[in-house]
């Protein structure tokens, strides 16, 4: 049979056949206890095994191309389950520089207290991964694109560098969406989501994945069961009906992000834009060949003149909150928010300085959204208030 289409796979996939009243969606099991059955493997939500789990994760792995995948209760709940389901005391991870907070958190507060260690990779090339590795090395983790400066890490090369070196390829695949970006197809062993963002899409549903073969995953289901970071079957059911239209809006986004992009870059109040799809993005070319979409996600450095505070309230349409890869389009100061938890230091090292903010671009109509923008930086311009 020949393969489906995205829109297809988003709408189609793994959806659970309503036997009885043959209604169009999947139906709903909301049931935390299942009959025994005696041996095999007993439903239980814990277990990730539910009818709605079940159904879910078959749609997932098939939009990211691998063996199979689970949903957690968060994109936290995920990434850690995945990291320390292939990783013990005295075991050692190299982890690219530009991360989430979330997970530089987790790092940096969880890691020693069982007997982890780790290195941050200062670069993106492949002497710079290569130059951390150690004999006890067993992980080698990504974010492409990253957050919050979107730079681009050269995904087939992480995966022969773990071939080589027999180690564990992560990738948190969140900002890119397996719409954009489908890093199994890479080489990439496991495939992380917060699917709290694009794959929920309305601001509503907190939840996390995990993709990748039945051997990796084998792991992460043994680990997973044991912490519990499961999903309810409700929040279940309401991603899968999210995701049907997750080709839709995120091609949506793509293109209202490249035009932002290529406004903002032109305008004398920007004094720098950070988007894979623009020329000039120092890893232009890279992002062009190994992903099919430049992403909704794109950040800016306002100009020394712009009040960043008075240039957030004044915006009307787009929200300045703490959410990303909704239909709607927001905004936030990385300082403030996703990379608060680190030093002016660390943060002046990763390039993230006071006056960078990231936005997520939606699916509004986007001479809208160029107009906030501009009403918004000229009510910032400490020039213009002045006079």
């Amino acid at each position: 049979m020949k393969a489906k289409g995205l829109n297809t796979i988003c709408t189609h996939t793994g959806e659970l056949i309503d036997e009885q009243y043959h209604g169009a969606v999947s139906p709903l099991y909301p049931a935390t206890a299942y009959t025994f059955e005696g041996g095999g493997d007993n439903v239980y939500p814990r277990y990730f095994n539910t009818p709605n789990q079940h159904a879910l994760n078959t749609k997932l792995a098939a939009l990211e191309k691998t063996d199979t995948a689970m949903v957690f209760g968060s994109g936290m709940a995920a990434l850690s389950t995945a990291l320390f389901a292939f990783l013990s005391a005295g075991d050692h991870v190299v982890f690219q520089r530009n991360l989430y907070g979330g997970t530089s958190n987790l790092i940096r507060e969880e890691f020693d207290k069982f007997g982890i260690s780790y290195s941050f990779v200062s670069g993106n090339k492949r002497e710079d991964f290569e130059n951390e590795i150690r004999e006890n090395t067993r992980v080698i983790f990504v974010e492409t694109p990253s957050n919050p400066l979107l730079s681009i890490t050269d995904l087939e090369m992480i995966a022969e560098l773990a071939g080589k070196y027999e180690l564990v390829s992560m990738i948190d695949n969140t900002f890119a969406s397996p719409v954009n970006q489908n890093p199994a197809e890479q080489g990439i062993d496991i495939v992380i989501h917060s699917a709290t963002k694009y794959l929920g899409g309305h601001s509503d549903i907190l939840a996390g994945v995990v993709c990748g073969s039945h051997e990796h995953m084998g792991k992460v289901m043994s680990f997973a069961r044991n912490f519990g970071g499961s999903l309810s079957d409700h929040v279940v059911w309401l991603l899968e009906r999210s995701m049907k239209t997750l080709g839709i809006r995120v091609k949506a986004q793509n293109r209202n992000a490249g035009k932002l992009a290529k406004y903002l870059e032109k305008h004398p109040l920007i004094e720098r834009v950070y988007y894979p799809g623009l020329k000039d993005h120092p890893d232009h070319l890279l992002a062009k060949k190994q992903m099919k979409g430049f992403g909704g996600m794109l950040s800016f450095d306002l100009h020394p003149d712009m009040e960043v505070g008075k240039f957030l309230k004044a915006l009307k349409l787009i929200k300045p909150v703490m959410s990303l890869g909704g239909v709607e389009s927001t905004i936030i100061s990385p300082v403030k928010t996703s990379h608060a938890s680190l030093s002016a230091e660390e943060r002046k090292v990763q390039g993230i300085s006071d006056r960078l903010l990231r936005l997520s671009v939606g699916i509004e109509n986007r001479k809208d959204l160029v107009a906030d923008l501009e009403q918004a930086l000229a009510m910032a311009n400490s020039k213009v208030a002045v006079d």
